[in-house]
């Protein structure tokens, strides 16, 4: 996979269409469809055609008609069309909670941020544009095949992979301390089924004052997280919650909620690096049950509400299709660059 030859290239490309540029299509009903522009490719509809060369030249926002007479708005993705429409393997971390990991963990330009796991690249690609071309990525992922995914997706969207970026296979709690100095990370972004057994690793890894965010789906994993962090003594009481997002039909005097929203998708628990030696004051508040056992946690795991996973086969397909795609982008930039 080719790189850059510094940091992540976040300013979007500008101007008319290009080969190799991504364009996203909205047809007659508000079908959405993202194609990779060739020349002499053509995109079949049921209704119709539309040639890809009509779409290249043309400037960022044009309407686009198809063989049918169908018209077609071309627009160039934002990132958050991106990562909801780009391959995958794992579960994606949904713009919505990715916006509030960016603002909750103050993500700022030239931030050392340490990430696990990977998934399929679509957090990563926030936090590179947060951190920008100064800042510095570490992501861990247990899994090859969603290494590779995330790889591709990545470097589709940004033209090539970011040098400000690495990409580790294994666990984080064995790669962690071999990767980083101690205290020497500005935030901990945790996505993982049991985050709870890093957050020694991740106290030892962050500056005083850092910050660690963990993500998770259940309640009893948030319950378990939260605990971990509390019992650890080296962060401050930790803030949890949930970000719901529900929009609105608005035309003329019918304006009413969409019958439909992105509700849970899941929960985010920050907590503070408080400086080695430092005692956290008590609050005061009402003694709770916090004891759980392991069935506890094993009754609320994915595979236990029913979740399913991606098989290998189909791991390694998406892999090959999101490395192709990083591919054709690589060679579209490099041809430019030639002319």
């Amino acid at each position: 996979m080719p790189h850059t030859a510094g940091g992540a290239p976040h300013t979007p490309p500008r101007g008319p269409f290009r080969a190799g540029d991504r364009v996203q299509l909205t047809g007659p009903k508000g079908k959405l469809t993202t194609l990779s522009l060739e020349h002499g490719v053509v995109y079949h509809t049921h209704r119709g055609m539309l040639a890809h060369d009509d779409v290249i030249g043309q400037p960022d926002g044009s309407v686009i008609r198809a063989s049918s007479g169908d018209e077609y708005l071309a627009l160039r993705p934002l990132l958050n069309d991106y990562v909801m429409s780009m391959p995958r393997g794992a579960a994606i971390v949904y713009p919505k909670d990715a916006a509030q990991i960016v603002a909750f963990a103050d993500v700022f330009p030239g931030a050392r941020v340490v990430e696990a796991g990977v998934g399929s690249g679509a957090l990563s690609l926030w936090l590179l544009r947060a951190i920008g071309p100064t800042g510095s990525l570490q992501s861990f992922e247990r899994r090859e095949e969603f290494a590779a995914i995330a790889r591709g997706n990545v470097g589709t969207f940004l033209g090539a992979v970011p040098d400000n970026w690495s990409v580790t296979v294994g666990d984080l709690v064995e790669e962690l301390p071999q990767a980083v100095e101690p205290q020497s990370i500005d935030r901990v972004v945790l996505d993982m089924l049991a985050p709870w057994e890093c957050v020694d690793d991740a106290a030892d890894a962050l500056v005083p004052g850092g910050l660690i965010v963990c993500y998770v789906a259940t309640v009893t994993q948030l319950s378990r997280t939260a605990e971990a962090l509390r019992d650890t003594g080296r962060f401050t009481d930790p803030q949890s919650s949930e970000t719901l997002v529900r929009t609105w039909h608005v035309e003329g005097l019918a304006v009413r909620p969409d019958h439909r929203m992105v509700a849970h998708t899941g929960f985010l628990v920050t907590a503070r690096r408080l400086a080695d030696g430092v005692v956290l004051p008590n609050l005061k508040r009402r003694a709770g049950k916090a004891e759980f056992s392991d069935e506890d946690v094993e009754a609320w795991t994915p595979g236990a509400v029913g979740e399913r996973g991606a098989s290998d086969k189909k791991l390694r397909k998406v892999a090959r299709q999101a490395a192709a795609q990083a591919r054709k982008v690589a060679a579209a930039e490099a041809g430019d660059d030639e002319r």
